[in-house]
């Protein structure tokens, strides 16, 4: 074995602090994970102990039965550098050792040895990978590129850990011994792999949550006008599949079932808590469910972050403790949980009104509005599989239930009511890949965690546009969301955008066809059956319209002149509908029994799939199928990948980086030849410029350059003036050059003068990054000019940014078509198309710097100006800043 090369501080350095981190073990509990410490030695040698002669053999490769004084000091003094030890914890045990040592005699590479153990109590849970993933991660910052290993041929798990975690292993044997050897750098094989034991625990995690066992009720009472009431009525009436515990230290039977005084009192074991007593009592509940061995807590208690600092920091404390121990929590401040599958039939939720069972799941944040949207889904007979309010979102998020969903065979459709995001790069990750095969339908405010005030145009753009590019249908309303929701839980997607309206009202037939216009679809003229049309005209004009090649959708409007029964031309719609995989909606205009759905029920009285959606007004049906013909057109697009441009140097990119970062003002823009400098790594060249101090120098400086050349002011307030009375263009001879420098630095008043060589001409665009508190690195594109920054014409995209997303960004403006040599004005054009190849080239390898330097905080590239012979680079800035926390680019962890 290859001898280590660090030595054993007496007096080890602070711990990293990003280090500790909770993780999902694979079965979908929480674990702590940090870095040892030297007051770790007594738990240590507890946990050697408790070890099985066989764990032992394994690890060391023989008996060691006892630690010595000399390991247990080496192996809890390390200096978090070229000694690494890391512990994962379960309350105040340690359940699982990982560390790994610098080695020496490595010519050309820095590799370490790494090794770890897990008690024999908590193998098979996936805390190895979790440590493999977190000392990679630890290595990496400390510029260690490979790891080595060395472990018995028949221990299998171990094989298994270092096989299964992505790495392209190398492997020896020598005897009865493995020897291992790996590059820790990030792979796509690696990430996938880690992406996919995240999605997995993550949804294992919410599974314990939504089909539990058994369930406690810790706050109890008699009566149902009461928080602990209520919902134990409603876990009782909704014949939950497992026993069901009241808890209540003044009671001996609550409803008629025997109450516990705590949660250590109930014999049997506990699954699920559902908390619903005072805020101040919350710490001696916590400990009661901790020491019960508890997995989940859904509290209903409000109090805490809603109510200020205080607040917010016991809201922390109650999360913290949780994970401490092993639980999750939905809360504080929810409405609750529900899970209609027959099997498990859990309402845990203050709702007085549960939709029947169906296909939909839901996660809404604020609990008040929770219980509306449980009625308005129940009376538009919207079945739901599973619901979660989760109140303040402490911990348990929107993304936890998209991982959920995502692999949950009972859950075809998904709707999100968001006022906050918590991680939004790995939202739109799981979003993106889940919307592939099952829709997701969000309402949000547009609001971050910092951010409580006004939403503004821009920002709504933003989220419209980054919601669309991963395939999510947004929406504004509660209402909208149904209207969407209705038609993707039964009826199917839209193979094009052809539409037929027919009806008997002319009025309300143009209304549909107007409003289906406006959204891009594309719609002939209604097919009018007239106020004394019967059902049999209805079916046979539903029936011809079901099956005509040229038609896509079917809007069906029925407005009696007289009140009339509708149950015939209801079922006339469903005949003529039957059997075609087209989506139908409907209006009905009707005083009385105005249906929401033509329902087609199966067993258990469940609304099957083919019932159709019933809307209010028409103009709501046909904006509800605009959005879903989006999505559905989405769907079709294929998967495209991030793909690198192959001549970046990243490395001498994060050496600049670094150097700057120690003497750039936080926060502070990069003088212009530093940020040129970093471009230049990524292939992003600005048109070659020199700063001048004096006339003399200008001319020298056009000379090198070459004629003609553009002399520009500096300073804030003469960069990218719409009057450009800061620039001198066309610049033939060295007189004018000498003349524009004193012209200029006496205008500005900076000595300072940029002189530049003349570009191709073209039109002028606009790409900028910036870090948005919602969804992170956002790049932006538009052409320049005051009327389309006035119009607000941009468009945006989170990255990093796809091979297709790259070209989708160049497209999507409403003056893209001028990049085609268009006007907008049939027959006239204004030259010829610019190479828009170029320009998304560029949003790639700006895409691309972004990703590898999080250090980036800010890059304006404007402007651009983009021509048939490429995109030319006039003037570019750079912010730098310290690194934003990036959980979901290393190791899993619980943010």
């Amino acid at each position: 074995m290859t001898e280590p090369s660090a030595a054993t501080p007496a007096n080890p350095p602070p711990p990293p602090q990003h280090w500790f981190a909770d993780v999902l073990a694979s079965d979908g509990r929480v674990v702590r994970l940090r870095p040892i410490t030297p007051e770790d030695a007594e738990p240590l040698e507890r946990f050697h102990a408790g070890l099985s002669d066989r764990t032992r053999y394994l690890r060391y490769f023989g008996p060691y039965p006892k630690m010595t004084p000399k390991d247990l000091f080496r192996t809890t003094h390390v200096d978090y550098r070229d000694r690494v030890g890391l512990v994962v914890v379960l309350g105040e045990s340690i359940i699982a050792v990982g560390r790994y040592e610098l080695l020496a005699d490595r010519a050309g590479t820095r590799a370490a040895e790494v090794a770890f153990v897990v008690a024999d109590g908590h193998q098979g849970r996936g805390l190895g990978s979790i440590l493999l993933e977190h000392l990679a991660g630890a290595a990496a910052e400390n510029h260690i590129d490979t790891f080595v290993a060395e472990v018995l041929a028949e221990n299998n798990a171990m094989v298994t850990v270092f096989r299964d975690a992505g790495y392209q292993v190398r492997r020896n044997r020598d005897g009865s011994v493995l020897h291992l050897e790996f590059a820790i750098d990030p792979t796509e094989a690696l990430l996938s792999v880690r992406d996919s034991r995240e999605r997995a625990s993550e949804a294992r995690s919410v599974g314990n949550l939504l089909s539990p066992r058994a369930v406690a009720v810790i706050g109890a009472t008699p009566s149902s006008g009461r928080v602990g009431g209520a919902v134990l009525a409603n876990l009782l009436s909704g014949v939950f599949q497992g026993p069901v515990y009241p808890v209540n230290p003044n009671r001996s039977s609550v409803r008629g079932v025997r109450s516990y005084a705590t949660v250590r009192d109930i014999p049997d074991e506990v699954d699920l808590a559902v908390v619903a007593v005072p805020a101040t009592e919350i710490k001696s509940v916590l400990d009661d469910c901790m020491a019960k061995g508890v997995k989940g807590l859904v509290v209903l208690t409000a109090g805490f972050s809603e109510t200020g600092p205080a607040g917010y920091a016991a809201e922390r404390d109650l999360v913290d403790a949780a994970r401490g121990h092993g639980m999750r929590v939905v809360g504080p401040s929810a409405l609750g949980i529900a899970n209609t599958d027959p099997a498990v039939s859990l309402n845990a939720t203050l709702a007085p009104v549960l939709p029947g069972r169906g296909r939909v799941g839901f996660f809404c944040q604020s609990g008040p509005l929770g219980g509306a949207i449980l009625g308005e889904a129940a009376a538009r007979m919207l079945g739901l599989s599973t619901f979660v309010s989760a109140g303040n979102r402490a911990d348990v998020s929107g993304n936890d239930l998209l991982q959920y969903w995502d692999t949950d065979p009972d859950t075809d459709v998904v709707l999100l009511y968001l006022e906050t995001f918590g991680n939004p790069r790995k939202f739109s990750r799981i979003a993106r890949r889940m919307a592939r095969t099952k829709p997701v339908v969000v309402v949000s405010n547009g609001r971050n965690a910092m951010h409580t005030g006004p939403i503004s145009p821009l920002e709504r753009s933003l989220e419209r546009d980054l919601f669309a590019q991963a395939g999510i249908v947004q929406v504004d309303t509660i209402s909208e969301m149904f209207d969407c929701a209705m038609l993707l839980a039964y009826q199917p997607l839209p193979a094009g955008p052809r539409l037929a309206v027919i009806g008997n009202s002319a009025a309300l037939e143009w209304l549909a066809a107007d409003a289906a216009l406006g959204e891009g679809l594309v719609v002939g003229e209604p097919t009018d059956l007239g106020p004394r049309a019967d059902p049999a005209d209805y079916l046979t004009a539903v029936a011809a319209a079901a099956h005509d090649p040229q038609v896509d959708a079917l809007i069906v409007i029925f407005s009696p002149p007289v009140p009339i029964s509708i149950a015939a031309y209801a079922e006339a719609i469903r005949s003529g509908a039957a059997g075609i995989s087209k989506p139908v909606l409907t209006t009905f205009v009707a005083e009385h029994g105005m249906p929401n759905l033509l329902s087609t029920r199966g067993a258990g009285g469940i609304v099957e799939r083919g019932s159709i959606p019933s809307y209010p007004e028409p103009e709501r049906a046909a904006r509800a199928l605009a959005r879903v013909r989006r999505y559905a057109d989405w769907r079709t697009r294929p998967v495209s990948a991030v793909v690198r441009p192959a001549d970046l140097d990243t490395e001498r990119a994060r050496e600049l980086v670094g150097q700057w970062m120690s003497r750039v003002p936080e926060g502070d823009w990069l003088a212009d030849l530093d940020a040129a400098q970093l471009l230049a790594c990524y292939g992003v060249r600005v048109v070659e410029f020199r700063e001048v101090r004096d006339a003399e120098a200008a001319i020298a400086a056009a000379e090198e350059l070459g004629y003609p050349v553009a002399a520009k002011a500096t300073g804030e307030l003469w960069r990218l003036r719409p009057d450009l009375t800061g620039v001198r263009l066309d610049l033939w001879r060295p007189s004018a050059v000498g003349r524009a420098y004193d012209d200029l630095a006496e205008l500005s008043g900076n000595e300072i003068v940029h002189i530049q060589r003349m570009a191709t001409k073209g039109l002028g665009c606009v790409l900028r990054v910036r870090d948005d508190p919602s969804f992170g690195s956002v790049i932006s594109f538009g052409l320049s000019g005051t009327i389309i920054d006035l119009l607000g014409d941009r468009v945006y995209r989170a990255l990093p940014l796809t091979e297709a997303e790259a070209v989708a960004l160049i497209e999507a403006p409403r003056a893209a078509p001028l990049l085609d040599g268009q006007t907008g004005v049939p027959g006239r054009t204004v030259g010829e198309p610019v190479d828009k190849r170029a320009l998304a080239e560029l949003a790639q390898r700006i895409s691309a710097l972004c990703d590898d330097l999080p250090e980036v905080r800010e890059l304006a590239i404007e402007p651009v100006l983009a021509s048939p012979q490429g995109a030319a680079i006039l003037y570019a800035r750079v912010r730098i800043g310290p690194e934003p926390s990036r959980f979901d680019v290393g190791p899993r962890r619980l943010s």
